[in-house]
């Protein structure tokens, strides 16, 4: 085997080893455990209260913390909240989210233990929406990227921060798009750019990311950044999040099917859970992935020296459906089926839990199942690539958990690593110590999360933070309330005009805070109406849905 066939198809399982990179008392990289960290959701000019939600979170079992910054007053005011954390004892290190503002930066950077930068805002803006970049035009704005740049990492190195580079999908910068559209590509050339020109002037206290609320560009994006970093034998940690992933149960899965499935890869050195509301909710669940991946210094490392970066089995970089022949009522071109039931025959479901019919023995007899968690299932699945057996795919794994989110966030992973890569053509999750129904909405959320099988409305929401002017939580239930019968409709509900536009890249709708009480509404990237006020904005919504013809 060659490439990432390493790391996806070994027997034993190997982790990318990058370098480690200290942040305050915590090292991260190399051979030390996944780090779990959050974001406040607080203003970050009330000091007690964001304070307080350092405290809770810390005690929750948080490592780092990270707090918006938006201007120069917030990135200042990151010293009133430090010092008060450490009078209270609390040496958890805290990480600056800085948008467009250089400055605040280069503040917030002498106060914490890491900034977070990402590159698309980073960059020179410039106007039009179809600007053309020659080759030499593209070599000058690096330059001047460095030059901005330059003043940071200075600071960086002087104080010891580290620093997040962090792309997202929606949010690249135009010299990007130019050449790369918004794709995993684009996203991965972003942060290498700034790697780079960090690397050259030896500031290595780096960490990288690829975010998206799409779970497959997230996991190809950050698998295609780990090849990049192979060929130029660079070997930054990597933090891994599904971004916007929503609330409840749809987000829980949603970030433990993505997490999961680059951490079954070996890949990622710390990780946040990004759920809407509270973030002491996130915390729960980050803790029950970490649990199952437990890397230490006797763990089977691979560096990226040892890799040829090419794959043989499957492109680990884009999805493609394996093909499949039918068989009864799976396999071919039928939506990925789920099975529940305690007999091998028995009957497939629909989303409404409803028999669809059945799987007889001369069936069974055409069907490869394979069983077991997403890496004894992936070997199993190998010969079955390597010989272009088109048998449909049944995967199976029987769960003994203990609570629905152990069971969530395992299903996830299990099924969830393989579907991304376009195996299986029904799952089959079993827990007897689960309700029929929560297993069955398990089934289908994962279906959901890993767009292997839309059967619902898909949510797009941030987590909030101190830049959100409206209570996302609340909007976001009426919103569900009255859109959650738009089966295949994607909405997002967006706390701020800073990251909102960017991050719900793939949305078709969008609400959008604006400013206090005001809401923008988008039809995919397109502002439609400005400043509604808040009252006013779910109707609006509304009634922009049904004048596009997406009402039902």
């Amino acid at each position: 085997m060659s490439g990432f066939d390493d790391l996806l198809f070994s027997s034993k399982r190997r982790r990318f080893l990058t370098r480690e990179v200290t942040i305050g008392d915590i090292v991260l990289g190399g051979n030390n455990p996944l780090r779990i960290q959050s974001m406040t959701s607080t203003d970050t000019n009330n000091i007690a209260v964001t304070v307080g939600q350092c405290i809770k979170l810390a005690d929750a079992g948080c490592e780092l913390v990270r707090i918006t910054a938006q201007g120069e007053r917030e990135a200042q005011n990151l010293q009133l909240i430090k010092d008060q954390l450490r009078i209270k004892g609390y040496q958890i290190p805290l990480i600056a989210d800085i948008h467009f503002n250089p400055k605040a930066a280069e503040i917030a950077a002498r106060i914490v233990e890491k900034v977070r930068i990402n590159p698309g805002n980073y960059s020179e803006r410039m106007a039009g929406e179809n600007f053309e970049f020659t080759d030499q035009e593209y070599g000058l704005e690096l330059e001047r990227i460095a030059e901005r740049i330059a003043p940071l990492l200075a600071i960086c190195k002087q104080y010891g921060t580290a620093i997040r580079i962090g792309s997202n999908h929606g949010s690249l910068g135009k010299r990007i798009m130019s050449h790369y559209g918004d794709t995993p590509q684009g996203m991965v050339e972003s942060a290498l750019e700034f790697a780079r020109i960090c690397d050259a002037a030896g500031f290595r206290n780096l960490v990288l990311s690829m975010k998206s609320s799409n779970v497959r560009i997230m996991v190809h994006a950050t698998r295609l950044l780990v090849h990049r970093m192979i060929q130029e034998n660079l070997d930054f940690p990597i933090h891994l999040g599904v971004t916007e992933a929503g609330d409840g149960e749809d987000g829980i899965i949603k970030s433990a099917a993505g997490i999961g499935a680059l951490l079954e890869d070996g890949i990622g050195d710390t990780i946040r859970v990004s759920l809407t509301g509270d973030p002491i909710k996130e915390i729960p669940v980050a803790r029950e992935i970490v649990r199952r991946y437990s890397f230490t210094i006797s763990h089977d490392y691979i560096a990226a020296s040892e890799l040829d970066p090419y794959p043989a089995v499957i492109d680990p970089f884009s999805y493609r459906k394996r093909e499949s022949i039918a068989v009864g009522k799976i396999g071919g071109n039928r939506p990925v089926q789920v099975i529940t039931g305690e007999k091998e025959a028995a009957c497939l479901k629909d989303e409404k839990n409803s028999d669809a019919g059945t799987l007889s023995e001369d069936d069974l007899a055409k069907t490869f199942i394979t069983r077991g968690s997403a890496r004894e299932m992936r070997l199993a699945t190998l010969d079955l690539l390597r010989n272009n057996d088109h048998r449909p795919l049944l995967l199976k794994n029987t769960y003994s958990s203990e609570h629905l989110l152990e069971f969530q966030v395992n299903a996830a992973i299990d099924f969830g690593a393989l579907l991304i890569d376009g195996l299986g053509d029904a799952i089959w999750p079993d827990d007897p110590n689960m309700e029929a129904e929560s297993v069955n909405n398990t089934a289908f959320g994962i279906l959901q999360a890993t767009r292997a099988r839309i059967t619902r409305t898909e949510f797009i929401a941030c987590p909030s933070c101190g830049r959100t002017l409206f209570d996302i939580e609340s909007t976001l239930d009426k919103i569900k309330t009255v859109t959650g019968h738009l089966k295949g409709l994607k909405i997002a509900v967006m706390g701020c005009i800073v990251n909102g536009p960017g991050e719900m890249a793939d949305a078709d709708y969008g609400y959008v805070g604006a400013g206090k009480g005001r809401i923008t509404l988008y039809k995919g990237r397109e502002v439609i109406r400005r400043n509604i006020p808040e009252n006013e904005a779910i109707p609006a919504l509304i009634e922009l849905i049904k004048q596009s013809g997406d009402w039902k």
